[in-house]
């Protein structure tokens, strides 16, 4: 099981919501000099859209070299051609990832912009507005959407500009042998030196060189947890192994809370309750997230290690589609997050081993036909990888 490379010496300052994101964002843009790179799963139409994309207009004016890359199924068919008229006849460079499924069922699911070589964002955060639901943006939300991002400054960025240089190279024409060649750059690439002060290291997950890296990452720090794991995410339904880890670091003595988002679609809180029962008789505990939109897809593990990125914890993100998290070992830094998640989790609704005693029997038939069928497709598009 490969570990998670790490470098020194960064500074990885946390970014909550858009109001955090996106000012540090575009500040970012417009103090660009050479080139940005920006790739995207969502980029609305809307005020907050239009501002940012308004930044990489401006800066690719005034020579900027703008690369640019948004997903066809995320963004949507028709805004993401509009997106790319508007783009290239600003002198913006822009690719939409697999537009029709002609690469199969893959999303890129990742938020990541790389300015200068100097700053990278990585996170949960797409480009629309915090207030508005991001499934249907007539919705409102009740208050602004959960979620994160950071911005790293640092040996770290060296790493992220490759993976997005590789992104964007990836797209474009490229023969068997010069594919070839860019798997085993990019292998090369992850092997750095560790060492001993702050710590941050860059985890993507695609469908060649890095099909469990994400997971893994997960994984080991779980399998090392001595106090305690939380762990927040909106769509919960990860393979057994993942659910066993947990399972067994909260019998272990590890206090394990999974703060989940619910509400979005009844499918996905149908399969995230098919595992409820078990992971509470373990011992981990489960808080639901109401207030808002719970978009973040965060972790915090023992004082020092974190977490920040696209992937969710269920079998799109973790077996299907591409995705970027950026792994910090700080105390510090740690001790944020985790303020924010304390904070979120006491707003949230605990749910108990008795809650379920006297749910009828319909319905825990429905969430059982409902994991069924959420393993089966995702066996088939993981090509049985879902395990």
């Amino acid at each position: 099981m490969r570990h998670v490379d790490f470098l020194a010496d960064n500074e990885v300052k946390l970014l909550h919501c858009g109001t955090d994101y996106f000012p540090a964002l575009v500040e970012a843009i417009e103090a660009a000099q050479a080139e940005i790179y920006f790739e995207t799963y969502i980029f609305a139409e809307d005020e907050t859209g239009k501002h940012v994309m308004a930044a990489l207009i401006a800066a690719a004016r005034r020579g900027v070299t703008v690369r640019m890359i948004t997903d066809w199924f995320g963004t949507g068919h028709k805004p993401a051609y509009r997106l790319h008229a508007e783009a290239t006849a600003a002198g913006i460079e822009h690719r939409i990832f697999n537009p029709w499924f002609r690469r199969g069922v893959t999303r890129t699911h990742r938020k990541i912009c790389v300015v200068d070589a100097e700053v990278a964002f990585v996170g949960g955060i797409n480009i629309n507005d915090d207030l508005f639901s991001d499934r249907d943006r007539r919705i409102t939300l009740a208050a602004p959407r959960w979620d994160f991002a950071v911005a790293v400054r640092g040996p770290l960025v060296e790493s992220i500009q490759a993976e997005a240089e590789a992104q964007w190279t990836r797209l474009g024409h490229m023969n068997i042998v010069k594919r070839i060649t860019l798997f085993n750059e990019m292998r090369k690439l992850n092997k750095i030196a560790r060492q001993s002060t702050m710590q941050a290291g860059f985890v993507v997950r695609d469908n060649l060189r890095n099909r469990r890296t994400i997971q893994r990452a997960y994984l080991q720090a779980l399998g090392r947890a001595k106090k305690s794991v939380l762990l927040a995410n909106p769509y919960f339904a990860p393979g057994r192994k993942f659910r066993r880890a947990l399972a067994a670091t909260a019998q272990r003595g590890v206090e394990v809370v999974l703060l989940i988002g619910v509400g979005e679609l009844w499918l996905q809180d149908a399969v995230a309750h098919s595992f409820y029962a078990k992971l509470l008789q373990a011992g981990v505990k489960v808080v639901e997230y109401h207030k808002t939109q719970l978009h973040a897809k965060v972790a915090v593990i023992d004082d020092d290690w974190a977490t920040v990125g696209s992937s969710n914890v269920d079998g799109l993100s973790l077996f299907l589609n591409q995705e970027a998290n950026v792994v910090i070992k700080d105390a510090e830094f740690a001790r944020a997050l985790r303020l924010q998640i304390e904070a979120a989790i006491a707003e949230g609704q605990p749910i108990h081993a008795q809650d379920f005693e006297h749910i009828g029997r319909f319905r825990r038939i429905g969430y059982e036909v409902a994991y069924f069928f959420y393993r089966t497709l995702m066996r088939i598009f993981a090509v049985g990888k879902y395990t």
